[in-house]
């Protein structure tokens, strides 16, 4: 039964929308949350309406960053080339502050809702080594919740609930599935196109078909000619 709501992240990517599976399969009424920060892979904004639709999340709400006037980032800067190959480091992928920022509006529309849970898709493992998926990252938000929102000093503060941080795509894979996730309708790939076909050569694009191959399921993703 449906007690308690809760703010859910949703990117239209395959982490986040089996976040979402696992906050519904949890009992919450879940608030679908996406946020147009100016990234260049724009039907990943369709997916997430796909995936919210699909999976029976009460409402679904696109907020706006304009991350792409700070730059910095592949995602956001049409000017600086997304890698095709493994490199060392923190790759250039990396969008300053996204997690960040993200939590932060979850965060306010949480306390509204009288949410006390977050959900986010977040994967050390497979998250090409960006800080701000990290459990230290998550540990010091919730720090700042707790200080920084009537909620937490009513002694109620916000969880930040990152229930595939330390899980392989394969596994995150095989519990999507098992919850009835749709991952056709996912797209995860730093550079689709208009109709959210992958490239297949971007990091996102290689950890996810490896996640297909190792978890044994069939690889749903519709990849542009190479």
């Amino acid at each position: 039964m449906v007690t308690h709501p809760a703010v859910v992240l949703v990117s239209g990517g395959l982490d986040s929308a089996t976040a979402l599976a696992i906050a519904r399969a949890e009992g919450f009424a879940c608030h679908a949350l996406s946020v147009d920060y100016g990234q260049r892979h724009i039907a990943e904004l369709a997916a997430a309406r796909r995936i919210a639709h699909s999976q029976g999340a009460i409402e679904h709400r696109v907020m706006r960053v304009d991350l792409a006037g700070i730059g910095g980032s592949a995602l956001t800067d049409p000017t600086i080339a997304v890698p095709e190959s493994p490199t060392a480091g923190i790759p250039v992928t990396y969008v300053p502050a996204r997690n960040t920022m993200m939590l932060a509006l979850a965060l306010g529309w949480a306390e509204v809702l009288g949410a006390s849970e977050i959900f986010l898709g977040v994967n050390v493992l497979d998250s090409s080594g960006y800080p701000d998926c990290r459990p230290e990252f998550v540990r010091a938000f919730e720090a700042l919740a707790a200080v920084a929102t009537k909620a937490g000093m009513e002694g109620a503060p916000t969880r930040v609930r990152v229930p595939l941080i330390e899980w392989t795509k394969a596994r995150i894979i095989r519990a999507g599935i098992a919850l009835g996730v749709d991952y056709a309708q996912t797209v995860s790939c730093y550079q689709a196109d208009e109709q959210g076909r992958a490239c297949g050569r971007c990091d996102s694009c290689r950890l996810r078909r490896a996640g297909f191959d190792a978890a044994g399921v069939p690889d749903p993703t519709r990849y542009r000619a190479l």
